[in-house]
């Protein structure tokens, strides 16, 4: 059916949303294809919704490929299950939570894995069942305290999740490389270019986790990757650590006075003119960073934690919040400090610090933990705060004269540090997550009681893979990879239509001969938004053009006297064509099957 911009609901603008940071946010709203309801919630209008079927469309037809079968679950969930597994709790802020006129708690659904394991628990019994994939295509809330980049970070999105069932953890890692594989092949069929990293698995838990980056540079997520392979998020890069040193040469820690020297480059400058080395310089590598955070658990309590690295480095605060998690990291406030005198702002050392006695399960921590970053070996020796101010203690020697409650991947990860396969040196860059995966486990059938029967009659638990992939987000992040400064410029075969047919001018015969076309594109299969709208100038249907970003457009104007229209390619740079009238429908049709087949 024709599309006809005439009759069709939308509104274009010829400026840039006063919110908008990023050229997919601007775009897309300025072409009509979504518009802002609330931060972070978005309406998605005639032409976004083509886009948007059609990119779903894509993630349907290679789930099926892969064996899954399509369910789709309320958003509105009961309480209970998300309970049982913690993340009701876990969670925190994050959670939509609400509840009914009769006091009952709800949720509105991040995620499901709780309802996709308590459905097949009520339908399946057997090994005989199994393995099994599931997905949906629903809409998703997450309370973003900071939703931005429209599309890119909202509070309400659509989301592809998919669900494995097997016996055995042999199941579980085919199930994973067949998700894996049809990742791939949904990414390629779309066009996204996309890198394939190890990440974390955070609030979903489980034993491996792997994330589809689009390259971009306004992309949320930082990941490294090395000339021999190794590719990750930045939040799972390991840190080689050194091998632990002999210390039975080295001379006793001494404490010194170091006035004024509450910075880094303070300390470095101070000890290079009062206790130069006979080898070298110091460098703030040579010191010890104490730095002083806050962790906001789930529950509400509140944690001080110490983290030391080597004082060339800054803690990645993305890093440590996925090595706490689900605790949220802050900056440690003046009432942290009044609860622990004992941390000396800007000479803080391992003194004041750890190790200290384990805590047990449930039991608030009133301790300062203390966590070293890996560089931190055995053998080590500091220049470092000696908790009093104005003085500092060299020649400490770690393993011998301190240790930590444990370490953490805390600190930043640059551009040239080694792989921690060997596989060379890092280089960083940004991206965009389309999808993750996940080896689960046994944690949510364990915690919600999936189990059958295998061959003996015994009951075995689950195993649970789970894959998700960000649509809306993918729609986004296609705009973002598609466009130029004059508008969007979709592939053919994500563009809410084929072929945009613009008639200009007043001339009657221009309208009629514009309709033909479009009507016998249409009769082919091709589908066609036709500009048929009376006084509006060509400049502006032309600039409207520009901003839906359909493929080809098909200009019916001043050459029809001469018996040509003129046939545009959104992007490419090939200069327009002038086509005979009656063989235009044919060489478009032609055009498009090559765009699609491409």
């Amino acid at each position: 059916m024709l599309l006809r911009l005439s009759t069709l609901f939308v509104r274009t603008l010829r400026e840039d949303p006063a919110d908008a940071e990023v050229a997919s946010h601007r775009l897309l709203v300025r072409a009509g294809y979504i518009r802002r309801a609330a931060p972070g919630i978005y309406t998605w209008l005639p032409l976004g919704l083509r886009v948007l079927a059609k990119v779903e469309a894509v993630v349907r037809e290679e789930m099926a490929a892969a064996g899954a079968q399509e369910v789709h679950f309320p958003a509105l969930l009961p309480r209970e299950p998300y309970e049982a597994t913690g993340r009701w709790t876990e969670y925190g802020p994050n959670l939509f939570r609400l509840r009914d006129r009769k006091g009952g708690d709800y949720l509105l659904a991040p995620t499901h894995e709780e309802m996709f394991t308590l459905l097949v628990k009520d339908l399946y019994s057997s090994y005989k069942d199994l393995p099994l994939t599931l997905f949906q295509i629903q809409t998703k809330y997450r309370d973003e305290a900071r939703p931005r980049a429209g599309l890119l970070r909202g509070r309400e999105f659509v989301m592809k999740d998919a669900y494995s069932f097997d016996v055995d953890d042999a199941g579980l890692a085919a199930s994973y490389e067949a998700q894996r594989r049809a990742y791939t092949r949904i990414f390629d069929r779309l066009g996204l270019e996309h890198v394939v990293v190890a990440a974390t698995s955070g609030a979903m838990g489980g034993s491996r986790s792997e994330e589809f980056l689009c390259p971009l540079p306004i992309g949320e997520d930082t990941f490294v990757r090395s000339a021999g392979g190794y590719a990750a998020n930045v939040e799972a890069v390991t840190t080689p650590a050194p091998e632990p040193l002999d210390w039975s040469d080295a001379p006793a820690a001494h404490v010194e006075d170091t006035p004024g020297t509450p910075t880094i480059d303070s300390l470095v400058a101070l000890v290079n003119e009062r206790f130069p080395r006979p080898d070298r310089a110091w460098t703030a590598a040579d010191t010890l960073k104490n730095v002083v955070l806050a962790l906001v658990h789930p529950t509400g309590g509140r944690e001080v934690l110490v983290v030391g690295l080597p004082g060339d480095r800054e803690v990645d605060l993305k890093r440590l919040e996925a090595a706490v998690a689900p605790a949220e990291v802050e900056a440690a406030g003046e009432a942290d400090f009044a609860a622990h005198p004992e941390l000396v702002k800007g000479y803080i050392g391992p003194g004041a610090l750890g190790p200290n006695p384990p805590v047990a399960e449930g039991a608030e921590r009133t301790a300062v933990r203390y966590l070293l970053d890996p560089r931190v070996a055995p053998g080590t020796r500091w220049v470092t705060g000696a908790d009093a101010p104005g003085k500092h203690v060299l020649d400490l020697v770690a393993g011998r004269d301190f240790a930590a409650d444990g370490t953490v991947e805390a600190a930043e990860v640059r551009a040239g540090d080694p792989a921690p396969d060997g596989s060379g040196p890092l280089e960083l860059a940004r991206g965009i997550e389309i999808g993750h995966i996940f080896q689960l486990g046994r944690k949510y059938a364990e915690a919600l009681g999936l189990s059958v029967l295998d061959q003996n009659g015994k009951a075995v638990t689950v195993t649970m893979g789970s894959y998700g992939i960000g649509v809306t987000r993918a729609v986004a992040a296609l705009a973002e990879t598609n466009h130029d400064e004059k508008g969007l410029a979709w592939p053919a075969h994500v563009a809410p239509a084929h072929v945009h047919v613009v008639a200009t001018g007043k001339d009657a015969a221009v309208l009629t001969e514009a309709e033909r076309i479009a009507g016998a594109l249409d009769a082919q299969g091709v589908e066609v938004l036709l500009d048929d709208r009376p006084k509006v100038s060509p400049g502006v249907k032309f600039a409207d053009a520009e901003l839906f970003g359909v493929p080809l457009v098909v200009v019916v104007g001043r050459g029809l006297a001469e018996g040509v229209v003129e046939v545009r390619r959104r992007t490419g740079g090939a200069p327009a064509e002038q086509v005979a009238v009656d063989a235009v429908v044919e060489h478009v049709a032609g055009v498009v099957r090559e765009l699609l087949a491409g």
